[in-house]
């Protein structure tokens, strides 16, 4: 989820999905509520771990950071160096993630699930088709940038990488990750990671609602969300739009073309998709060994 997460377009709520971990993810972080904190104040700490199941949180989360730290380096290198072998090889595992998680929908053929699907689809759609905007260097901007990614983090197809990109925080924030103990980089972690927990905390209640009453709407929209994340995401695109700040190349706006003839980078594209595609089976199978123990 932490490497997904680094990506713009990709989300680690996808992975989740697919790992099976989501349900109990959401119901986990919606669980920090008063109750929660009723226990700490009554000092009842095994009861408060166990009320909000840290036993899965806290492995979760700490893979989640590592990956984050010790990948932002290795993502930047692949997105500037490799970028339609990297695009395609995350092509095709949302590609296969949208089949693996549509076919676990009860009901999806039913009218109102239908229309949650491509309700879903066009959000996503549009989502990422929006152009990068500039906004103010302030902690208050850094705070709620990381309210709002993070809500997109844990949703499948909305990446909040790419939420951030859109905010015009992502290399901010990278760099941040990549020195933090540089200047004031940690101060900036902080505000931000703090921006997070509060938007963590607020979403996730909405979302363990909606799960819980209402799975297989729910489920089709967020389906929606990863086929409409799928242009963002698609490997060849070409820049209509970019400027040049401090002699680096940030684009605006884009769009996706086919390749008009097949040759060796086409080639090794489509092996890496089938990589990505590959990769969804197998992590699918593991998420089975795991639910089963």
């Amino acid at each position: 989820m932490g490497m997904a997460d680094i990506v713009p377009g990709v989300s680690g709520g996808t992975i989740a999905l697919v790992t099976g971990i989501y349900d109990e993810l959401v119901s986990s972080i919606a669980k920090i509520n008063k109750t929660a904190v009723d226990l700490l104040i009554q000092k009842r700490f095994k009861d408060l771990l166990d009320h909000i199941n840290i036993s899965f949180l806290i492995p979760l989360g700490v893979g989640i950071l590592t990956a984050i730290i010790l990948m932002s380096r290795i993502m930047h290198f692949l997105m500037n160096e490799h970028a339609i072998y990297t695009w395609s090889f995350f092509f095709g595992l949302i590609l296969a993630s949208v089949v693996y998680v549509a076919k676990h929908i009860p009901n999806l053929k039913k009218p109102i699930n239908l229309v949650a699907l491509g309700v879903g689809s066009i959000t996503g759609y549009l989502a990422v088709s929006l152009i990068p905007v500039n906004t103010p260097e302030t902690h208050l901007m850094l705070f709620l940038s990381g309210a709002i990614a993070i809500c997109a983090m844990i949703l499948p197809g909305i990446s909040g990488s790419f939420i951030l990109l859109i905010l015009g925080k992502y290399m901010s924030i990278t760099s941040a990750l990549k020195n933090p103990f540089v200047g004031d980089n940690i101060t900036a972690i902080i505000v931000f990671s703090s921006g997070c927990l509060l938007g963590l905390l607020s979403f996730s209640k909405m979302l363990n609602f909606l799960l819980k009453n209402y799975y297989g709407l729910t489920m089709s929209l967020l389906t929606g969300f990863m086929i409409g994340s799928l242009k963002k995401i698609w490997p060849w695109k070409s820049a209509i739009n970019e400027i040049i700040i401090r002699g680096k190349r940030h684009v605006l706006e884009e769009a996706n073309y086919l390749p008009d003839h097949l040759n060796s980078e086409v080639i090794l594209a489509l092996i890496f998709a089938g990589l990505g595609l590959a990769l969804i089976f197998f992590v699918e199978r593991l998420g089975q060994t795991v639910e089963s123990k």
